[in-house]
């Protein structure tokens, strides 16, 4: 038997996810999975997440058959509609304003993947945020500051953005930054992996 652990592979461009991976201490490539995201008609925002998860990780998967590879996707969900990355600063200042003195859950989804094994597994991850009400000064003085354009819910919890809220409750704390290291470690083992 090759005692040789196979490739790990992260499904994703997202520059927060690789550095979530790093902390596990495994070596890893990074490739993107070029997956289309957008929604289906109707589709609720935990559905999305995992539907996506699943694809990153598959296409990734399809080509590296012997890789372990990981898939990762992130939905902000708010009141049922899903709410993506703002991408300009007009379009983060209105996800904030709806979002002000509310709650939204983060729905993250991870999918672990190995053709040459058979496996493949997915897994979510749901984080609720409770934002202050705030101001539109605050809004303006939060986006010049950081610019979380790519960010869905418009807020890093990770930085500065930590500031507008009252509450964050999860059971798996790297979830909100884009990848549940702790779901994912349980997938990884369960893909062979061995982790420190």
């Amino acid at each position: 038997m090759d005692a040789t652990p196979p490739a790990l592979i992260l499904a994703s461009t997202s520059r927060y996810r690789r550095e979530l991976l790093q902390r596990l201490r495994l070596p890893f490539e990074v490739q993107s999975p070029h997956v289309d995201e957008t929604p289906l008609a109707h589709e609720p925002p935990a559905a999305l997440a995992l539907r996506l998860a699943r694809a990153k990780a598959a296409a990734v998967a399809d080509q590296r058959a012997d890789a372990v590879v990981i898939g990762s996707d992130q939905v902000a969900d708010l009141d049922g509609v899903p709410i993506g990355k703002p991408g300009t600063h007009e379009r983060a200042t209105a996800q904030l304003r709806s979002m002000s003195g509310r709650s939204v859950v983060f729905q993250t989804a991870v999918c672990v993947a190995r053709r040459s094994t058979g496996f493949e597994r997915t897994l979510l991850a749901a984080v609720t945020v409770r934002f202050r009400t705030l101001t539109d000064a605050e809004i303006e003085r939060y986006l010049v500051a950081e610019a979380p354009y790519d960010c869905a819910g418009s807020a890093k919890s990770e930085a500065l953005g930590i500031a507008l809220l009252d509450a964050i409750e999860s059971d798996d704390p790297t979830a909100l930054v884009g990848l549940p290291l702790i779901r994912t470690c349980a997938l990884l083992r369960e893909a062979g992996l061995t982790l420190p």
